[in-house]
């Protein structure tokens, strides 16, 4: 009788009582997907600010500076991201050591590549000779480099201490600010345009990282809670960072090169009404990418609890993924006709098509949460490739046989053969909690623990 009274009566103190229980996940996968519209939305303004206001010359080359620098940053990142959102929860008062130490490496790194790039770019294209122009240029682009890596850490981190909304705010606070610096300095007479264009970038990368120090510092959010924290934890983890690294490569590595191959196999021209497409699409899969590296985060050693966190995560994945495609797939016209009539004429059913493979990467970003919860990875890597590599291959059949449309139908396709080897293992951990066999999660978050605590009782002996 008592456990009876104990839960909620009505529908809506039961969805009261269900949006408690799960609002940790559900708080920082809401926050990942609305950095997403956020930064779309102004990063929108900033170009159509960019392309009112200044040479299209400028417009263009500061573009190219800011995707090279992009693509440097998130090699440069090493997997340290990914590896402090799945370490931070379970090491509690080591956060300051490990983010610190984290952001110091890949700064360094991502500034040394960029340094280098800056030197060997003017011989990759004449344009880059801007980077040559003054040891200032060089130097503001080496540092660009870096500090966007760091920014990607750092959001990462956040994730990691369950603080999506400081991640939000962050994001928020770096476009904002350098759309407003950009309208600025357009009634400025500027001689470097470029260069201007890109240090407004820079500038709101610096902004928002030191408004978010203040805060952090403000309400101690980094704050160790003990005093002497034992070993070099960095180094004992440096090789999963590096697991994670290589694993997240292999999952970017069709989204970049989807739209290079579209320009091979038909036309720039197509590709355009590709990219566009592509990119509507992937607006569906940020939530299920969103809610299985929260899952990574909140992972319970528990494995009934990790089966209901798989479920809810799973569940709420495949729940906004058939009201997503449902608004995209009935107004894949409409929504295309704002970029431009011509869109809609030749992009629509490729992009009722892209929408269909959120089901299915649903079931991929799972698979590969796992993977990282269990410290599976270097198991996975060999499969995750394959699945590249098959996605490459039906986009490229698809696009040589059938055009544009087939091209998605051809990727999609790639994603559902995927999933059902994929499927198993997800439907493992949401019934049983884990999918090792023979090995309960609580056993695997032992195994890896345990060895750091021997190591360092060495190492002070």
């Amino acid at each position: 009788m008592s456990k009876r009274l104990a839960q909620p009566g009505t529908v809506t103190q039961r969805v009261m009582y269900w949006l408690r229980t799960n609002s940790t996940i559900l708080s920082n996968a809401a926050s990942l997907v609305g950095t997403t519209v956020v930064t779309s939305v102004l990063g929108f303004a900033y170009w159509f600010v960019a392309a009112r206001y200044f040479p299209t010359y400028a417009v263009g080359l500061s573009s190219a500076l800011i995707s090279t620098m992009s693509l440097i940053s998130m090699f440069c990142t090493l997997g340290m991201g990914t590896m402090l959102v799945g370490e931070l929860p379970q090491r509690q008062g080591e956060e300051t050591r490990l983010i610190t130490t984290a952001l110091l490496v890949v700064g360094s790194v991502g500034t040394f590549c960029g340094l280098l790039f800056a030197l060997i770019a003017p011989l990759l294209a004449s344009d880059f000779q801007i980077l040559h122009r003054s040891l200032l240029t060089t130097l503001l682009f080496a540092v660009g480099v870096g500090l966007t890596t760091m920014t990607l850490v750092t959001d990462q981190a956040l994730i990691g201490l369950l603080r999506g909304d400081l991640q939000l705010w962050r994001n928020t606070l770096f476009a904002g600010c350098k759309l407003l610096l950009l309208f600025l300095i357009s009634f400025l007479l500027l001689r470097d345009a470029t260069m201007a264009i890109y240090a407004t970038w820079l500038v709101g990368v610096v902004f928002s990282l030191l408004l978010l120090l203040a805060v952090a510092v403000f309400k101690g959010a980094f704050r160790a809670r003990k005093p002497h924290a034992q070993g070099n934890i960095l180094s004992y983890l440096g090789r999963t960072a590096i697991q994670h690294h290589l694993l997240n490569i292999l999952l970017q590595l069709p989204s970049m090169a989807l739209p290079t191959l579209v320009t091979i196999i038909l036309s720039a021209t197509q590709n355009a009404w590709f990219y566009v497409a592509f990119m509507l699409a992937n607006f569906v899969y940020v939530a299920s990418r969103s809610l299985a590296t929260v899952l990574f985060a909140v992972r319970s050693p528990k494995p009934h609890e990790m089966a209901r966190k798989m479920r809810l995560t799973v569940g709420t994945a495949m729940g906004f993924n058939l009201f997503a495609v449902a608004m995209l797939s009935l107004g894949s016209r409409q929504v295309l006709s704002i970029f431009n009539p011509g869109y809609a004429q030749h992009a629509s059913a490729s992009l009722a098509l892209l929408c269909l493979g959120a089901f299915p990467i649903t079931i991929k970003d799972h698979y590969v949460a796992i993977a990282r919860v269990e410290q599976r990875m270097k198991e996975v890597l060999l499969p995750i490739a394959l699945s590249a590599l098959l996605e490459l291959t039906g986009a490229a059949v698809g696009a040589y046989f059938f055009g544009l449309a087939g091209i998605s139908a051809g990727f999609v396709l790639a994603l559902c053969i995927e999933a059902l080897f994929q499927m198993h293992a997800v439907y493992h951990v949401a019934r049983f909690g884990t999918y090792k066999s023979g090995l309960s999660l609580s056993d695997t978050l032992v195994t890896r623990i345990e060895p750091e605590s021997q190591h360092s009782q060495e190492r002070n002996k």
